[in-house]
């Protein structure tokens, strides 16, 4: 499992850096449950970069407040590409934050199958550059109990969100 020490470390110096470039970032979380939202906003200070954090457990949740296309959810599942590409997209659109992460997964025990096993996860990004929304999407794939499959989920978003602010600022 990752400790919880890396998420902190992670997660002070995204604070640091999103404060340091003047931007607001937005979540959009389902199998990690608010977590990574919690982990930024255990930050002192976090307040300066942390505009919105939304806890989208359920497909209907997902739809209702984040604006997923239910035929996505249905044609693709909500642990793919194309859900989590909505998700950032929606949060990014509610918000008004500069970048946003969406993660959706299966983070066990049950729940996976052969094309989606358990410790899948798909992570979403959205940002705002010049005006225009871009998003890209990753999927990574954790060993693990569910406890260690959602603190890893957490620790790839933290650090996906610092490249991509340093990448694109």
């Amino acid at each position: 499992m990752a400790d919880n020490d890396s998420i902190e470390e992670l997660s002070s110096a995204l604070v640091d850096e999103l404060t340091s470039a003047g931007k607001i970032i937005a979540t959009a979380e389902s199998c990690t449950g608010g977590w990574i939202g919690k982990s930024i906003t255990d930050v002192p200070g976090s307040s300066a970069c942390f505009g919105y954090g939304v806890v989208s457990y359920s497909n209907a949740a997902k739809e209702a407040l984040l604006g997923v296309n239910p035929a996505t959810l249905v044609t693709c599942g909500a642990v793919s590409e194309e859900t989590v590409l909505e998700m950032a997209e929606g949060a990014l659109g509610l918000s008004g934050a500069d970048l946003a992460v969406a993660v959706s997964g299966i983070a066990g025990p049950d729940g996976g199958n052969e094309e989606k096993p358990v410790g899948t996860v798909w992570f979403g990004w959205a940002r705002r550059e010049d005006g225009a929304a871009t998003s890209s999407a990753e999927r990574r794939q954790f060993s693990g109990d569910r406890a260690e499959v959602r603190s890893k989920a957490v620790v790839a978003a933290l650090q996906g969100l610092r490249e991509r602010l340093r990448e694109h600022g």
